[in-house]
């Protein structure tokens, strides 16, 4: 296969090769006949730029990097959609990595995005501990925090989870529930922390104790995890209601819980949480707490780019959107 470089480009086209570096670079520059010529010859021609030359020449690459606690949740896919959407517009593209809710994975991550020059990156930190992050700022690597609340000396786009946390609690206590179990993963991770906060302050607005929420730890926040909840639930004796971290881990308990005879939400009543595409279609339609996940994504993105772009002029934003309760079959 023979390459194509661009002096080949600019032999086509009847210009030198520096105006079809400008036109691939800085086409402002150039008269519109001549880049139009120029575009011609690189169509004919079937001419692809080197990335990995233009980014040692430049020092940094035309790519972001998009760090996720769990490529598989469909959360995050929908976050990636609304990301991708703004990059491709741009003329970018994205490194997607998965940290898997690992510190070990995420520091991995943060170092080949480092090695590969990435103008920026967009991260869900497995964690409060974000020194990794502080060091890539100071090699001129812009961040944003997505789902997941920043100080004011960085960018961030979230959801209130401690409100989301108190919507579907309060909705539980509301149809008649006493006994409540929360399934969830680490407390480290920020999300299941703010979400169970919002869940106490359900049970005290309420008049309810603190120990009327039943706490379920799960190794992964995936319908595997919630699977194992559910037996743990079964074996320990079954609550009035289920409120889950995510849906994923709310689709697992329900499967295990209608496996066993239990009817939902007659029996138990649940919970999930992101309101991701399948909750809708389970064996009992899951009532769950809607984020604006497309618009994280997008918007976070925005905010990225426009602070690679004019690091001087970018004034930090904390935007924290509002969730929503959506009732459906499972929660009574």
């Amino acid at each position: 296969m023979v390459t194509v470089g661009i002096k080949e480009v600019a032999r086509r086209a009847g210009v030198s090769p520096g105006t079809v570096s400008n036109v691939l670079n800085r086409p402002e520059r150039v008269a519109a006949a001549t880049r139009s010529r120029v575009e011609q010859a690189i169509r004919e021609l079937g001419f692809v730029r080197n990335g990995s030359a233009s980014t040692l020449r430049a020092g940094q690459s035309r790519a972001i990097g998009l760090v996720v606690l769990d490529v598989g949740n469909p959360f995050f896919v929908e976050v990636a959609r609304g990301v991708e959407d703004v990059v491709s517009d741009r003329d970018h593209a994205v490194i997607l990595c998965n940290s898997g809710e690992s510190f070990e994975k995420e520091a991995r991550n943060l170092r080949v995005l480092a090695e590969q020059r990435v103008r920026g990156v967009l991260i869900t930190p497995a964690g409060d501990d974000v020194s990794g992050l502080g060091r890539l700022r100071e090699r001129g690597v812009a961040v944003v925090f997505v789902d997941h609340s920043a100080s004011g000396d960085v960018c961030s786009v979230a959801v209130d989870d401690v409100a989301g946390g108190e919507l579907a609690v309060r909705h539980l206590i509301e149809n008649g529930a006493h006994r409540l179990a929360f399934v969830s993963g680490s407390k480290a991770i920020r999300q299941c922390g703010d979400r169970r906060r919002g869940a106490l302050r359900a049970l005290e607005t309420s008049g309810l104790p603190p120990g009327t929420l039943a706490d379920v730890l799960v190794p992964e926040m995936n319908a595997h995890g919630g699977q194992l909840a559910a037996r743990t639930l079964l074996d320990e004796g079954l609550p009035d209601a289920v409120f889950c971290a995510n849906d994923l881990l709310a689709l697992g308990v329900l499967r295990v819980l209608l496996q066993a005879g239990v009817r939902v939400p007659e029996d138990v009543a649940l919970i999930g949480y992101d309101d991701i595409e399948f909750s809708s279609a389970a064996a009992v339609p899951l009532s769950s707490i809607r984020q604006p996940t497309y618009q994280l994504g997008k918007i976070a993105t925005e905010l990225l780019l426009d602070e690679c772009d004019d690091p001087d002029g970018h004034a930090h934003q904390q935007i924290m959107f509002q969730p929503e309760l959506v009732v459906r079959e499972s929660s009574g």
